[in-house]
C-alpha cells in the first residue's frame, strides 16, 4: 500500500494540474501573501536567501547582494507547513528559523496554487468534523493550529489575546494526517491538550483542508 504522504502528493499533483501556479517573490522584511479567492492553497516551490545579484537588490550594497549561493535548508517544507490549505497565508523570514547568511538580503521566492478542497475552520477548544461521502475516505491537504490573524475566533476575546499572528504549531500536519487520513469520517479537538501550546496567553484556532478519494 502506498503512504499517505505519498497518496497526499498523487492527489495534489493530480488536482494542481486544474489551476495555475502563482509565483511570488517578497523581499526581506516584507510580508508575503498567497491567497486564494477559490480553493486552498497548495505550495509547489519555496526558497529563502539569495541566487542572484538582480532580485530585490534595489538600495542595496554589492556586498549585500554577491552571495548568490544563499539558501535556507527546508524552507519548502516550512512553507507548507504554513500556508498549505489556507485560503490566505502570510509569512515572513521569521517562519524559517536561523539565518542561512547574515551579511547577505535576502528574499522568500514561493510557487503555490489554488486547489479545491473542503476547508474548515474551529475556534479553541471547539471541534471541525471532517466527512466524506460513501465509499470516499479523507485525504488532509494541510492543518494549521494557532494564530495567523487578527480577525478570526476574536468574538469575546480580549484585544491581548489576538495580537501575536505568528503562533503556530509545526506538527499540526502530522498529528491531523495520523488521526483522518484514509477514514470516512473524524473529529479533530482544536485543543492545546492535541497539538501543545504553542503560544500561550492568545487565542488560537484550527484551520484544516482536505479532499475526499477513492481508496487506491
Amino acid at each position: 500500500m502506498l503512504s499517505s504522504l505519498l497518496r497526499s502528493a498523487l492527489v495534489l499533483a493530480a488536482v494542481c494540474c486544474l489551476t495555475s501556479a502563482e509565483s511570488v517573490i517578497t523581499c526581506e522584511g516584507r510580508m508575503q501573501r498567497l491567497s486564494c479567492d477559490q480553493g486552498v492553497v497548495s505550495v509547489l516551490t519555496g526558497a529563502y536567501g539569495r541566487t542572484d545579484r538582480q532580485t530585490c537588490s534595489e538600495g542595496r550594497t554589492s556586498g549585500q547582494v554577491a552571495n548568490t549561493a544563499c539558501s535556507q535548508s527546508g524552507a519548502l517544507e516550512a512553507l507548507a507547513n504554513r500556508c498549505n490549505g489556507k485560503k490566505v497565508c502570510e509569512v515572513d523570514q521569521t517562519i524559517f528559523g536561523a539565518d542561512p547568511c547574515r551579511e547577505t538580503y535576502k528574499y522568500i521566492q514561493t510557487t503555490y496554487k489554488c486547489i479545491p478542497a473542503h476547508h474548515v475552520v474551529a475556534c479553541e477548544l471547539s471541534t471541525a468534523e471532517l466527512s466524506c461521502d460513501s465509499g470516499q475516505t479523507i485525504l488532509l491537504i494541510g492543518a494549521f493550529y494557532g494564530r495567523a490573524d487578527r480577525t478570526t475566533c476574536i468574538y469575546g476575546r480580549p484585544d491581548g489575546q489576538f495580537n501575536n499572528i505568528n503562533c503556530f504549531t509545526r506538527t499540526a500536519n502530522r498529528i491531523v494526517a495520523e488521526r483522518c487520513n484514509g477514514k470516512k469520517r473524524c473529529s479533530v479537538y482544536a485543543m492545546n491538550s492535541v497539538f501543545q501550546d504553542p503560544c500561550s496567553r492568545t487565542a488560537k484556532y484550527m484551520e484544516l483542508a482536505y479532499t475526499c478519494e477513492y481508496p487506491l
